[in-house]
């Protein structure tokens, strides 16, 4: 018996590393007993792992239940992703639909003072009547399966499926989900239409934008049969191309779409009464708050957390999550940067350090990254949102020259931007991600662009898609906006003259209020004298 515990002491004490146990103070393994331990651990190592492999490879198939296979989930364990894939959906959501704060307090911070009103008062109009018409024909329109340039079913959503096509996410969170996309394309509008804009010119225009031209057009790139999504494939739009259009988030669908109707409308309308541009002499009115401007901006970069990451669907691409999150935030950095310091070297305040350039800086990576961001590797994150800096300077000044009426940069950022991240997937797609899924990513058949060896097919495919979507928005939006110019007043696109010029601005021609006068309401316009003295259209 004593040689027994002796024995059991002496593993003890070899396993502990404790020499001097109290047990068994003096005990030692002699060289054959040490050779029989070792011997034993790792034998008994090598069973449990044999035992480890044995259970990977038997039990998914006795559990039904293998991690590799969708079609080997339970319908209990199918029902719990699909809820976890609607909160995060309807989650970001939230988050999309609460850049409309950012967007109200951007643009009226770069307004003048006596549109803010209108500014706030457009923004909230453009929501109202986007829910209403996005339930009732835009969904329909850009979702629904018809043909390669519309959809024909479920308007009113009357007649939809539970979940939408094959995410498994229930189509009235996805409608939640579309309608704050459809919003910001409608907000982005106003931008660049501040200060001239009638009330009811901009309800026309609004019902135009968010009830035809944002879904049908929209319906090309992301539709579950549009033919710029089918296109490269057999029988399909191009098949000599070999590539779908890809826009993960909204770089063109949402942003190009959105930019490119600013310029056709900001083109109609011609200038606000007093503006002098920069080759004539004069220059971009100064914002009346850059304060809130800024606010606004940080608070669109929050948005668009939802934006991009939430246009996974999936909760369960965890690494696809991860990975568009990190390339937004480095995308916004580098835009911001790289815009301060063109503004700095270039800028008509040069050697000086431009607040409403870096703000449009960072926004200006934000929406050029928001096509590529699943594809995308973090460096080329950072270089694509470095060139869309530059890209939005560029372009403020370009449309400058143009004598082009842009008080908030709508075109440049949204626009130019949103055609540069498109077609940057073709430059940086680093060839390592596939698609994502509501179980995981497929990284199956990872999309590579031209800079790492995946040649021009990528290129080519996102030059084509974004060339028709911004030719064909921009003529039918110049149409739209046309038209209703024709209108008379004050139906008409443009305020009349009075209300640009006169005490108040456009705020108390069209509203009855200023932003930030004592006296909240007015009865009769024209009678309306505050103390204040007039504010000047322009110095």
């Amino acid at each position: 018996m004593r040689a027994r515990h002796l024995g059991f002491f002496r593993v003890l004490s070899c396993l502990t590393g404790n020499k001097e146990n109290v047990l068994a103070p003096a005990i030692q393994l002699t060289r054959s007993e040490k050779w029989k331990l070792g011997t034993t651990i790792f034998l008994g190592k090598m069973i449990g792992l044999g035992l480890v492999f044995l259970a990977m490879i038997f039990l998914p198939g006795i559990l039904g239940t293998p991690a590799h296979a969708q079609t080997g989930y339970t319908e209990h364990e199918t029902a719990m992703v699909n809820s976890i894939n609607t909160v995060w959906t309807l989650v970001a959501a939230f988050l999309v639909f609460g850049m409309q704060a950012g967007f109200v307090m951007l643009e009226a911070g770069f307004a003048r003072k006596r549109e803010t009103v209108n500014v706030l008062m457009e923004c909230i109009l453009d929501t109202c009547l986007c829910g209403i018409l996005f339930w009732a024909i835009g969904y329909a329109f850009m979702f629904s399966h018809g043909n390669g340039f519309i959809g024909t079913h479920w308007f009113f959503l009357s007649g939809a499926p539970d979940t939408y096509e094959a995410t498994g996410v229930p189509l009235l969170a996805h409608w939640i989900f579309q309608f704050a996309f459809a919003d910001t394309c409608s907000t982005i509008t106003s931008g660049a239409m501040i200060g001239r804009t009638s009330f009811r010119g901009d309800i026309l225009y609004s019902i135009g934008v968010t009830g035809f031209i944002y879904p049908i057009i929209g319906h090309w790139a992301w539709g579950p049969d549009g033919f710029l999504v089918t296109m490269g494939s057999a029988g399909n739009f191009l098949p000599s191309v070999g590539q779908p259009f890809r826009d993960f988030a909204g770089s063109t669908v949402v942003h190009t779409i959105g930019g490119v109707i600013s310029l056709a409308g900001a083109m109609v309308l011609g200038p606000r009464l007093g503006r002098v541009f920069a080759r004539d002499g004069g220059g971009m009115p100064a914002p009346h708050n850059l304060t809130v401007a800024a606010v606004g901006g940080f608070l669109l970069w929050f948005g668009w957390y939802g934006f991009n990451p939430g246009s996974t669907l999936s909760a369960l691409d965890a690494q696809g999550i991860g990975r568009v999150a990190a390339n937004t935030t480095l995308a916004a950095c580098t835009g911001g940067l790289a815009a301060m310091m063109a503004a700095y070297w270039w800028g008509a305040t040069k050697g000086k350090f431009d607040l409403a350039f870096s703000i449009n800086g960072f926004l200006a990576g934000l929406v050029a990254i928001t096509c590529p961001c699943y594809w995308v590797s973090p460096l080329g994150a950072m270089l694509l949102g470095a060139i869309a800096g530059f890209v939005v300077y560029a372009g403020a000044w370009l449309i400058e020259w143009w004598r082009i009426d842009d008080p908030v940069g709508a075109v440049a950022v949204h626009g130019f931007c949103g055609i540069w991240g498109t077609i940057s997937l073709g430059f940086f797609a680093c060839g390592k991600y596939g698609a994502t899924g509501p179980f995981g990513a497929d990284n199956s058949a990872p999309v590579t662009g031209l800079f790492y060896g995946g040649g021009m097919g990528v290129l080519k495919a996102q030059f084509i898609g974004s060339a028709i979507i911004t030719i064909g928005t921009f003529a039918v939006a110049f149409i739209l906006m046309w038209v209703i110019r024709q209108l008379p007043a004050p139906w008409n696109l443009r305020v009349e003259a009075k209300g640009e010029t006169g005490t108040g601005g456009i705020d108390v021609f069209e509203h009855g209020t200023e932003a930030y006068s004592d006296q909240h309401a007015v009865v009769n316009v024209p009678e309306y004298h505050p103390q204040p003295k007039e504010q000047p259209v322009f110095s």
